[in-house]
């Protein structure tokens, strides 16, 4: 059975919801073989990450950055991590105020270093998050999820 991996940080109601529709997703009872693994950032180790096949990541995006959180946790999980879990796949949500650009382009950045490869294009959700945009939250767990699959 392959591991996925949900690592977050949801303190706002708006990223909370979009948690819930990734995780829900990701959880679709018709994707069979793939065991959800949920984990707040400032929890999440590099024993989780090694244990997983593939991951999903959830941040706000703070003052044009990724939540400290998120930060933290790659900070603990890159080196230990570099090298054995390349190519892996993620996808990423984010939900800020006015902007996530910064925020997408850090996770970007180390995810690059990690040499992970994005599943499913990210979701970035500015405001109130929108049917659609919980939608598209719901799509991305579902994806990233399908395609560690054994269906």
């Amino acid at each position: 059975m392959a591991t996925l991996l949900h690592v977050h940080h949801t303190t706002s109601p708006a990223v909370h919801a979009m948690f819930g529709a990734v995780q829900s997703g990701a959880t679709d009872p018709q994707i069979a073989g793939v065991e959800v693994v949920t984990v707040a950032a400032l929890e999440a180790t590099a024993h989780h990450v090694l244990a997983a096949d593939g991951y999903l990541l959830g941040t706000p995006a703070n003052l044009g950055y990724m939540s400290g959180a998120l930060k933290h946790f790659f900070d603990q999980i890159y080196y230990p991590c570099l090298e054995a879990t390349v190519a892996r796949p993620y996808g990423v949500y984010v939900h800020g105020n006015n902007d996530t650009t910064g925020a997408l382009r850090a996770v970007e950045m180390v995810t690059t270093g990690l040499q992970w490869r994005l599943a499913q294009a990210p979701v970035s959700v500015i405001g109130q998050p929108s049917r659609a945009d919980l939608d598209a939250c719901w799509e991305l767990g579902a994806a990233v999820a399908a395609g560690l699959s054994d269906t």
